[in-house]
């Protein structure tokens, strides 16, 4: 035999006789592998975490991705019509639009209409009507209010005497629209879309459009007060991280200190020192920088002003928890290849701050469009942003659809906002990898 073929034999046997005495060594006496008691220990631990998460879990399903969704819902939700018209909303259906209905649609409105008058529900369907059509709601009223006790020999004639609107299409087409428990009628109004009488989406008239307005302008509002923060709030995380920690600790309590006022409180007192009698302005005059008070509340300039110093802070802190993160052999070896202060700051140290500032950004811009209380006790009527309209569906005219529409939309572009930060985060992360 070989010397070597022996040698390789011994060594194969010794192998096989250390792995059968670790195997015996790593059962427990029940015989249990190690292998598996890792992965029941694993599996413990898991539904031990799992366990104590779940309350939190159960706490913001039920009290915010619930309330979320509920409302979410409400803008494509249409139960108004199917529950006071019925009748009308069942003969409609085969209504194919081109030609006025027939006499079987128009007694079925007549017959909702008095039942509908009696059981005290007509005004819901009428201002749901209204929403579609302005004047709907007392078209309504009134041909319940006229119809005659007793049966006409047509129902067509009878609704065309009492209003002739009946005898238009457009009034028969929002009916149907209507008459279906889901619609897309809020979502399309938040776009300023319509639809026009042959049933086809179109825009809003420039006189009657609104929506889109406004979202630019509360598009255009964050960007100036997140460019704002950017240029104030960048320096002052590069002090916070440079400067000693006894100074540092006193200047981070001064950037926290508006976290520790209320909201309405801090955005009041800017009301107080903005107006042309406050501090600001005497202080303009004194020093000969201005000859008279300027407007510096409810306007635009008002609301930069004081969202800016609300939102600060959250500009700041992004930037300085990545700048404690960057260590100073950077810029000197910058320097000791030749590289100038400046260019060493633009071309080292600038860089690697991005993420600080993509954070930062990201989350003043997103705080920025949906703020409601500021802009709405600071501003005019054209610096009001798209929070103040949903409120204003809400509280004024009970118009929950709507408010949820434009919730749903402002929710969808702030969801394509995140979803482009991560897109370029990982494409910066990719260059760097």
């Amino acid at each position: 035999m070989h010397p070597l073929f022996f040698i390789a034999k011994k060594i194969g046997t010794a192998f096989m006789d250390s792995f059968q005495y670790l195997e015996a060594q790593t059962k427990t006496p029940s015989s249990v592998p190690l292998k598996v008691m890792l992965r029941r220990a694993e599996r413990r631990r898991v539904i031990t975490a799992l366990a104590l998460i779940t309350p939190l879990f159960l706490f913001l399903l039920l009290t915010f991705v619930g309330p979320i969704l509920s409302l979410l819902y409400r803008s494509v939700d249409n139960p108004e019509i199917l529950q006071v018209l019925p009748r009308t909303s069942e003969a409609i259906r085969a209504w194919d639009g081109k030609q006025l209905p027939d006499e079987t649609v128009y007694a079925a409105l007549a017959a909702d209409l008095r039942e509908a008058r009696k059981l005290r529900t007509l005004s819901i369907a009428a201002k749901r009507l209204n929403y579609d059509i302005v004047g709907f709601r007392s078209l309504m009223l009134r041909s319940a209010r006229k119809l005659p006790k007793t049966d006409p020999v047509s129902y067509r004639s009878m609704l065309i005497e009492i209003d002739r609107r009946w005898g238009e299409k457009k009034y028969w087409a929002a009916i149907k629209r209507a008459a279906s428990p889901h619609t897309s009628f809020y979502l399309l109004s938040a776009a300023d879309l319509d639809f026009n009488e042959e049933g086809k989406i179109v825009r809003t008239p420039p006189d009657e459009a609104l929506y889109i307005k406004i979202y630019l302008r509360t598009f255009w509002i964050a960007f100036v007060i997140m460019v704002v923060c950017v240029v104030l709030g960048y320096p002052l995380a590069y002090l916070l991280a440079h400067v000693p920690p006894r100074i540092g600790n006193l200047l981070m309590i001064l950037v926290l200190l508006p976290f520790w006022t209320s909201l309405l409180v801090r955005t009041a007192a800017w009301v107080i020192l903005l107006q042309r009698e406050g501090i600001v302005n005497v202080l303009l005059t004194a020093t000969g920088v201005t000859s008279e008070p300027i407007q510096l509340v409810f306007n635009r300039t008002g609301v930069y002003i004081a969202m800016v110093h609300i939102l600060l802070p959250y500009m700041v802190l992004p930037i300085f928890s990545v700048m404690k993160g960057i260590s100073p052999d950077y810029m000197r070896a910058a320097a000791s290849l030749g590289a100038k202060p400046m260019v060493a700051f633009l071309r080292v140290y600038l860089p690697q701050t991005m993420p600080g500032i993509g954070a930062g950004c990201l989350l003043v811009y997103i705080l920025a469009i949906g703020y409601y209380i500021t802009p709405a006790l600071v501003g005019g009527l054209k610096d009001q942003m798209i929070s103040y309209f949903i409120a204003y569906f809400i509280n004024t005219t009970i118009n929950w659809g709507m408010a949820a529409a434009l919730s749903a939309v402002l929710l969808a572009l702030t969801l394509i906002l995140y979803a482009a930060y991560n897109r370029l985060i990982g494409i910066e992360r990719m260059k760097l990898g």
